[in-house]
């Protein structure tokens, strides 16, 4: 089926102008005498952006079933404008080897409702396997330098050279300096554990801005040293961006990438969620998420992702050194970039925000993580790309229990309002609800 999509206002490199777009085959085309039976589709009153491409999420399969599965959360992303995923490794088995990789492509393809690719991880011993795998068959190397779910930490300083020194991919770093941070945990484990103050308060002074800082700065000196393409997964503090460029993309070894709940809270937070903003690096302090907006206006930050990281909320509930660190939020990410464009508080700077703000959240959501990874004809609106969009109204939103499709069942944003609907998504060219979601290609 071919389509034509009327009277919306298109988003995309830069600019927000209202014309019609065009779909024949499953890919954007410039000219629309190629459409023979078009199906037509108003967009009027509504913003159309490129599909959202998520360069970080734990759909936890396999291995976790309690947790989450590609088809659940596959499903939830794609009702929020997410169109394509990179998934992360730490699964069990975890995605070390062409083996585990090839079965989790064969998951993906029964079960996802959005396109795919995944991450293949790093440990202390699996380098030489690493290093021979064919670089078009994964996203990245995910590297873990601070323990996080499914403990996958690489601490030997010959492998790190190693990675550095010899890959030819991208690697995508969690920097959180262990030394530090175990050393935080246990002081105040003897000090508070069993408590009243045994909160999630805690969570930022254990997982602290030195443990950030520190990891990320011997992360980015091998980097810069081995001239290798380095990612900083979640960034969460001011300080580490001293640590970055703000020259253009492409220009760039070293990049980061800020997820909304970073954006979106702050510490003064954890006393109404508690452990369900837990999460790995922690979320800090206002200031430090106030210098995160600053950053992606900056182009400190190149990506937003969510790192999506679901947990029963069973788990959650437990005592707070018990809990697990991580949130669900691939389902409301889009609407969390978007809510301080139009929300009712920016009324009189709404068409500022619109002509800079909005094509800014595209590009970082969208264009960026496609060039980043170099995924082939995704994140952008031009002729040949895959017609991977969404169409976004304004209008209020209301999360409740009952809309949300993760399998965990809850969210920290549970009773909040956005002030816009994802009315419409279409993947690969078609109706989101009748496409077939593809593995990603990357084009180097």
């Amino acid at each position: 089926m071919n389509y034509v999509i009327k009277n919306g206002t298109v988003v995309n490199e830069g600019a927000a102008e209202r014309r019609d777009l065009y779909v024949c085959n499953g890919c954007f085309v410039e000219n629309p005498s190629r459409l023979r039976d078009a199906a037509v589709y108003d967009a009027e009153g509504c913003y159309i952006l490129p599909g959202v491409i998520d360069t970080h999420v734990h759909f936890r399969d396999p291995g976790f079933p309690e947790k989450a599965d590609f088809g659940t959360e596959s499903r939830a992303a794609l009702a929020g404008g997410v169109t394509s995923v990179i998934d992360m490794p730490n699964t069990d088995p975890q995605t070390t080897s062409l083996k585990t990789l090839e079965a989790k492509e064969r998951m993906a393809a029964a079960r996802s409702r959005v396109n795919y690719a995944f991450m293949v991880g790093a440990s202390n011993d699996n380098a030489d396997e690493l290093l021979s795998l064919p670089t078009d068959r994964y996203a990245a190397i995910k590297l873990f330098l601070g323990s996080s779910t499914g403990n996958m930490l690489v601490s030997r300083r010959e492998t790190l050279d190693r990675l550095f020194g010899e890959c030819k991919k991208l690697i995508v770093a969690h920097c959180e300096d262990e030394s530090i941070i175990q050393a935080n945990l246990r002081n105040y484990r003897l000090e508070y554990a069993g408590t009243t103050q045994e909160t999630a308060a805690l969570h930022p002074k254990i997982r602290n801005t030195e443990a950030c800082f520190v990891s990320t700065y011997k992360a980015v000196e091998r980097a810069r040293k081995y001239g290798t393409r380095l990612h900083i997964a979640h960034l969460s503090t001011a300080t580490e961006l001293s640590l970055l460029s703000n020259r253009p993309l492409a220009e760039k070894h070293v990049t980061a990438e800020v997820s909304p709940n970073h954006l979106w809270f702050d510490d003064r937070d954890y006393a109404a969620q508690g452990n369900l903003i837990k999460c790995n690096p922690s979320i800090k302090s206002n200031d430090d998420r106030m210098a995160l907006w600053s950053g992606l206006a900056d182009g400190l930050i190149d990506t937003i992702a969510t790192d999506h990281a679901p947990h029963s909320l069973a788990s959650k509930q437990k005592p707070y050194f018990d809990a697990p660190g991580g949130i669900p939020s691939v389902q409301h990410s889009l609407q969390m970039m978007l809510e301080p464009l139009f929300s009712p508080a920016s009324e009189a700077d709404r068409p500022e925000l619109l002509r800079t703000w909005l094509p800014l959240i595209v590009e970082k959501m969208c264009h960026n993580p496609a060039l980043l990874f170099g995924i082939s004809r995704r994140g952008f609106i031009r002729p040949g790309c895959y017609a991977d969009f969404v169409v976004v109204e304004p209008g209020e939103a209301l999360v409740t229990p009952e809309s949300l499709l993760y399998k965990c069942g809850w969210s920290p944003l549970t009773g909040s309002t956005f002030h816009t609907r994802i009315r419409k998504v279409f993947l690969n060219g078609m109706p989101a609800e009748q496409s077939s979601p593809m593995p990603l290609a990357f084009n180097r």
